[in-house]
């Protein structure tokens, strides 16, 4: 039995979870989500409590079955709380701003850097902090990666955008005599 799959999803109030054969519908305050609904396993609504289970032992049913658990945890916590991606820019010269959810950078190419957000997610920035913000967690660290790989951080001196929680080894420079 999967250790993830077999917890049951704790259903806050003010979110509705509707089951449907190919989809589920998770609606909440901060706006709704749908998940696929998978083939092997099985989605009920019981004592405010959402359990998912597997229709028989089968590899691709154990497989599925955190997986459909996972994704509709996912959903329910990004209609109550939702969530974000904090990403740092470090470097001499380097500019952000936004305005209109778009991201206007200057990253030390000979052209300024804009990057447009997609519809339901949010970019804001404080100083050199990005802050990506969505209801969809999937959404929400792809448009962080994409903007990261804008400008990777470099191992010699850590110019360049990363996570805030990321650690960047350092290489050594040159020897020199």
């Amino acid at each position: 039995m999967s250790r993830i799959g077999k917890l049951p999803i704790a259903i806050p109030s003010g979110v509705t979870i509707t089951v449907d054969s190919d989809v589920i519908t998770v609606k909440g305050a901060k706006g709704d989500l749908t998940v696929p609904h998978l083939s092997d396993v099985t989605v009920s609504i019981e004592d405010g409590n959402a359990i998912v289970t597997r229709k028989d032992d089968e590899r691709i049913a154990k497989a599925q079955h955190g997986l459909q658990r996972a994704l509709l945890n996912n959903a329910v916590e990004g209609v109550t709380k939702g969530f974000e991606k904090k990403l740092e820019v470090n470097g001499v010269g380097f500019r952000v701003a936004t305005s209109n959810n778009v991201l206007d950078m200057s990253l030390g190419f000979s052209h300024p850097v804009q990057y447009t957000a997609p519809a339901g997610i949010a970019l804001t920035n404080e100083k050199m902090t990005i802050t990506v913000t969505g209801i969809d967690k999937q959404q929400v660290g792809q448009v962080a990666a994409e903007i990261r790989s804008l400008k990777k951080p470099e191992p010699y001196k850590g110019k360049g955008i990363k996570y805030a929680d990321e650690v960047i080894l350092r290489k050594a420079g040159k020897a020199g005599k």
